[in-house]
């Protein structure tokens, strides 16, 4: 809780988000931010659950610049994500053309199954169930776990942070028992949603290998 952190470390956190967000800013990636403010999960798309749920999975275990430079070919493999309907009755072709770029057959298949399932279940009423209960419903997609299930929920607009492997170091390392108090704190104290948070903290850290002895650096001086 935030009341169990020092004012000294509180200080400091605003003074590393404020440094890492003018940082993704000058690195051009303020584009970025302003997708993640603009989303609201009330008004997710089929298209954008699609899209969105096989970024989530082919960014599992791989790095996201690499995913991001092939990204919109896959799209065009999966009917730039227009409707489940048409990626299950056309699995085969998905499949095929999708594998000429990436050659991970399980990461593809996934992406076809969570298709089949939006198509099986009907949208709308998937749309219901995920908006009452995002992360449970969401973990029943294929490659969608307990942390990916949060990546993705942030992608469709719910104020969530992503408990990645950065966050929970900076987290830990500042005296947060777990992200989702860490990026709220930032989001009640500064006014930017959770997800916009979760953004620019995780970014910086992408940018700068060694972002916690330049955030070490920048509190101490």
């Amino acid at each position: 809780m935030e009341e169990m952190i020092s004012s000294t470390n509180i200080l400091s956190l605003y003074e590393i988000y404020n440094f890492a967000k003018k940082s993704i800013k000058s690195a051009g990636f303020e584009q970025e931010g302003q997708w993640q403010v603009g989303l609201n999960f009330h008004h997710f798309s089929e298209t954008d659950l699609l899209r969105e749920s096989a970024w989530v999975i082919l960014c599992s275990g791989f790095k996201e610049k690499i995913i991001r430079k092939i990204f919109n070919y896959i799209s065009l493999c999966f009917c730039d994500w227009e409707s489940a309907k048409e990626i299950a009755v056309n699995e085969n072709l998905c499949r095929e053309t999708a594998l000429s770029q990436i050659n991970n057959r399980q990461k593809v298949n996934a992406i076809i199954q969570v298709a089949h399932i939006i198509f099986a279940t009907g949208f709308e009423q998937l749309k219901k169930r995920i908006i009452k209960n995002p992360i449970n419903e969401l973990k029943l997609f294929p490659y969608i776990g307990d942390i990916t299930s949060y990546h993705l929920a942030k992608n469709l607009g719910f104020p969530l942070a992503k408990p990645d492997r950065h966050l929970a170091r900076l987290a830990s390392w500042i005296g947060f028992n777990d992200v989702q108090t860490l990026c709220g704190t930032l989001s009640k104290h500064t006014g930017d949603p959770i997800s916009y948070v979760d953004l620019v903290l995780w970014r910086f850290a992408t940018l700068q290998p060694a972002y916690l002895q330049t955030w070490q650096k920048k509190v101490t001086h």
